[in-house]
Order: C-alpha cells, then structure tokens, then sequence
C-alpha cells in the first residue's frame, strides 16, 4: 500500500512530501509520533523541498559568475575598508521591510 501512495504522491509532484514519507517508514521514532505530527512534518518537508528547488532554478538563472559565494566568505580585514558589521545588517534585508534603498559604490573586483 504505501508504495501505491509514494507513487501516487510522485505523480502529483509531491516530490517533498514522497521523500519524507520514505523517511518516516524508515525511522524508528516515527511511530510515536501521532497522525496529525506526522503530516505536519511531511507538508513541512513539502514546503522546504519547493523552496529548495525554487531558489536552485533562481540561482542557476541568474547564471552568477560565483555561484557558491557566501556572505560570510567575505574579506573584510582591516585594509579593505569593509565595514563587516554594516554589510551583515544589509544581508538580514531589514532595509527592505522598512523600504529603505541602497546604493553601493566602489571598486567590486576582487583584490589578492
């Protein structure tokens, strides 16, 4: 039965979901969990698949030249003028729930 229903979910395109089922009948503890924590989870394990694979399309759109570039690789030792504590603040996106613009100028090559 529970093959049926993986299948049933993958055709729905439900690809979030039939993975976390797989890992619910996998996973011992799962059992004493109740029907209603259980799909929860699997709707929660849904959303996070789309949005996983929404911002993979996105990323791979935007065709970056360094698309494993992380904020927190930045170089921001003394002599570069980086201002790590102000450049964190505009990573969180708080400027854009208070709808605040910015404009960032300045050489943005890399130096070694």
């Amino acid at each position: 039965m529970m093959n049926t229903t993986l299948d049933q979910l993958r055709s729905l395109k439900l690809l979030g979901m039939a993975a976390g089922l797989q890992d619910q009948l996998t996973s011992a503890g799962m059992t004493t969990m109740s029907f209603e924590e259980r799909t929860a989870l699997l709707v929660e394990r849904e959303i996070h698949w789309r949005g996983d694979k929404r911002r993979e399309r996105l990323l791979k759109e935007a065709r970056l030249k360094y698309p494993q570039a992380a904020i927190e690789d930045m170089d921001a030792r003394a002599g570069r003028g980086v201002d790590r504590k102000a450049v964190m603040s505009l990573a969180l996106g708080d400027w854009i729930d208070s709808g605040h613009s910015v404009l960032i100028t300045g050489p943005t090559d890399h130096a070694t």
